[in-house]
């Protein structure tokens, strides 16, 4: 039997065990959807329509625990008596494969997410008012992750005590007036609207009078229209959002709060309200005005189209624009005579800010953070590219966060890239893996070669995942046998034929990129990292079948490009960078090598964007040239990091392009190489703290993993090294003691000594002595508390 062959049984054999499976397991769990209805008003909305619900119950006796089940489309703001419960619930549609894409009829049918939300402390006995605001986008754009149901729709179901609360006709509906659902799209690009409302006509929102509260009188609100109950289209079948929700900050000062010198009468000027940081925010005003004046809220951000313009009605009044931008600081500009009373924003974030890096360089600290921020503000609904011009999900950029993201985020960003990896998976054609979707499959090779190489396996080694990994390593393997091998041991270059490809590499340096060497190597790579998830899953067949590529390639790769480094043809027109770090990176180069490609391309050559050049500085690390790299890093970034007022990183270097792009990755190099920390088993189940201080004296470093946070504290002086850690339980660390050129003479760990001059001396529990190589001295320890003080001769 074939590979092929016997790689299509085993896909069938899953899916039918994973049909099993949520036969007997999912659907037991599920909320009760009996009798529940997609709900709206008798017309189906047309784009952007911000519909209002509502919903009077009573209630005895407030059970311990009452969970609802909303889904929507496209988002939803919950109230439970006026008080508000979730800001901003629900995530763009199409988390799985509802039908494979139809590029003929240019239809990707996909089910729908539900969201569990607890209510119970917003219940009390008696009467008990449910408000839901949903906000239908109803469009879908070219480069977005949003599928469009084509319906606005509601469904809503929560089991309170006896009591089953569904969505039904028994709900009153009402098309918010407030909102102005005429205005154009912000962009081709942006699936989401910029916001016009009217206060004029509105429903008293951010009042205690408002349509969401229970003294609000909704006898002239019609009821609500029954679409059908789950499974119909065109919301089809519903999932559990995998992804927590988001953090929801809270309304808080701007920085510059004290500057502002509230309250005030506005004299016409636009007013600058500072952000901390580039972040995702909504924008909030009280003010006193009379009718018909017209607020205008943007950011500094020259990319946004996302705005908000806000028509007064008389008096004093609270707007809150919901539909999210970015920047470093809001724009409010408000008509003279207006009294504003409160400037206030509200962040939403994907998670907390978990991990944390300083060190004893200014500069390399502000990059960290820079890099940070960046991570932050390109998540929401998924991974994006940038959160200003597009909000697409290019699934190369996720690689390169990948890198950065098991050090910074928490479960929620660990799940949000679980999201990116089944999604793009399951919006594929002819085995080709897209790496933009889901509403086109648009392969642009690299980057869904770097997909299966710097997204899953690093998702996997990092969670420990195996359940998604078995879901799809298929389609993983089956888009790398799309590379027939030729005679001369390399398989072809691959150029798509599809009519959404494009043979992108990177931007950098025009008429630099060197494509064959760089998409071989990729290749290489993600043999290397798939063959790592065919032994995990038990796939013999296929590691052979990796071996044998990667065997046939090695020695065909060095044959074909090198020449004083990897070069396609002409040295001189090809001494490219980017194809010469990916060499290394890969392990197809031979370490002979290394100091070759350092010192004629990597530190001479400076070709490659932000998306490449963390992997350039990487090489330079693997390659043991740390100093180099970091020399490289500071110079590339350099003026980023002296800008003053900026606080994320930009798309292209020369601070160009989007000044928030996800794809700077080099708080990685600092993570993985500098701190030393990487994990080297399933889960963090084991890692190590391998540290290349360079020039640094002292390393704080907070890594947010699944088995708990990993504190570390490094300090080095010419005459010693001390290492303070504390790790979760269910961890083993293998910490190096860092030789650089002088001879270690003791060593004390938890106060007792376990090396001296040479020998290994104490033992006890919890520690092993584990190798004394040329550059580092190892030790293994388990869970908990340790210190180690190291003197040096």
């Amino acid at each position: 039997m074939s590979i092929k062959l016997q790689q299509n049984q085993w896909l069938s054999n899953i899916f039918k065990l994973l049909i099993l499976i949520i036969s007997t397991t999912t659907f037991a769990t599920n909320p009760n959807w009996d009798n529940a209805q997609w709900i709206w008003q008798q017309e189906d909305s047309p784009s952007n329509t911000w519909m209002s619900f509502r919903k009077t119950i009573s209630i005895d006796e407030i059970p311990e625990k009452v969970e609802a089940h909303i889904s929507v489309d496209s988002k939803f703001w919950l109230w439970v008596n006026g008080e508000m419960v979730i800001f901003e619930g629900g995530l763009s549609r199409g988390p799985s494969q509802a039908g494979e894409w139809n590029r003929k009829e240019k239809i990707t049918p996909a089910n729908s997410w539900y969201e569990t939300v607890n209510i119970q402390p917003y219940l009390k006995k008696g009467k008990n008012t449910i408000a839901v605001l949903v906000w239908f986008w109803g469009r879908e754009t070219h480069k977005g992750t949003h599928i469009d149901s084509g319906k606005g729709g509601l469904l809503f179901s929560s089991e309170i005590g006896n009591q089953h609360l569904v969505s039904d006709a028994s709900w009153k509906v009402l098309q918010h007036p407030g909102y102005d659902n005429t205005i154009e799209p912000a962009s081709k690009s942006l699936v989401q609207y910029a916001v016009k409302f009217n206060a004029s006509i509105a429903l008293n929102d951010w009042s205690d009078k408002a349509w969401y509260t229970p003294s609000f009188n909704d006898t002239d609100w019609t009821t609500a229209s029954e679409k059908g109950k789950v499974g119909v289209a065109p919301w089809y079948n519903i999932e559990k959002n995998i992804v927590p929700h988001l953090v929801n900050h809270g309304l808080v000062n701007y920085a510059n709060h004290a500057e502002l010198k509230l309250p005030f009468t506005s004299e016409g000027q636009t007013i600058k309200c500072k952000l901390p940081f580039n972040k995702q925010v909504t924008a909030f005003l009280e003010i006193e005005a009379k009718a018909g004046d017209t607020i205008f809220i943007t950011t500094d951000n020259r990319l946004n189209k996302i705005h908000a313009t806000y028509i007064t009605k008389g008096g004093t009044q609270a707007f809150e624009s919901f539909s999210w931008f970015n920047g470093h600081e809001v724009q409010y500009t408000i008509p003279a005579g207006v009294k504003v009373k409160a400037l206030k924003y509200r962040w939403m974030s994907v998670g907390e800010m978990a991990g944390s890096f300083k060190v004893d360089d200014p500069f390399y600290n502000r990059l960290w953070d820079m890099g940070n921020n960046t991570l932050f503000v390109c998540a929401r609904d998924n991974f994006m590219d940038c959160p200003d011009r597009e909000r697409a999900l290019w699934i190369g950029d996720v690689a390169d966060q990948t890198g950065y993201l098991f050090y910074a985020m928490d479960n929620a960003g660990r799940q949000l890239l679980k999201k990116a990896i089944l999604q793009t998976v399951y919006f594929n054609e002819n085995d080709v893996i897209g790496a933009l979707g889901p509403l086109r499959v648009r392969e642009l090779v690299c980057q869904s070669l770097q997909f299966i190489a710097q997204v899953v396996w690093p998702y996997y080694l990092n969670t420990g995942d195996k359940e998604t990994l078995e879901i799809v390593y298929p389609y993983l393997f089956r888009y790398l046998d799309l590379f027939p091998m030729k005679e001369n041991g390399l398989p072809e270059y691959r150029k798509s034929k599809s009519p959404d490809s494009w043979n992108w590499l990177d931007w950098g340096v025009k008429g630099t990129i060197d494509e064959q060497p760089i998409q071989m190597a990729f290749y290489y790579l993600a043999l290397r990292e798939a063959k790592k998830m065919a032994e995990v899953l038990g796939e013999d067949a296929h590691v052979k079948w990796y071996k044998k590529r990667m065997i046939s390639m090695k020695g065909a790769y060095e044959k074909k490009f090198w020449k004083n480094g990897f070069y396609s043809s002409n040295p001189e027109k090809f001494k490219d960078d980017r194809a010469n770090a990916i060499a290394i990176i890969s392990g197809i180069s031979n370490p002979e090598y290394y100091n070759q490609i350092v010192d004629n391309v990597l530190i001479p050559n400076r070709f490659s964007s932000p998306h490449f050049e963390w992997m350039a500085e990487e090489a330079m690390f693997i390659a043991g040239r740390p100093k180099a790299s970091l020399q490289r890093m500071k110079e590339m970034y350099q003026s980023q990091v002296d800008q003053e007022g900026m606080t994320t990183l930009y798309e292209k270097f020369g601070n160009k392009g989007s000044y928030n792009h996800a794809w700077n990755g080099s708080n990685t190099i600092l993570s993985k190489y500098v701190a030393g920390v990487e994990t080297t088993k399933e889960a963090w189940s084991e890692f190590q703290i391998l540290p290349t201080l360079v020039h640094f004296k002292s390393i704080e470093k907070t890594i947010p993993t699944v088995k708990g946070d990993i504190v570390i504290q490094m300090h080095k002086t010419n005459h010693s090294y001390q290492l303070d850690l504390e790790s979760p339980e269910q961890t083993s660390a293998i910490i190096g003691i860092p030789k650089a050129e002088k001879q270690i003479s003791t060593v004390e760990i938890n106060g007792k000594i376990v090396w001296k001059n040479g020998t290994s001396k104490k033992k006890f529990s919890g520690l092993e002595f584990i190798d004394n190589d040329a550059q580092f001295l190892k030790f293994k320890v388990s869970s908990g508390a340790w210190n180690l003080k190291a003197e040096y001769q």
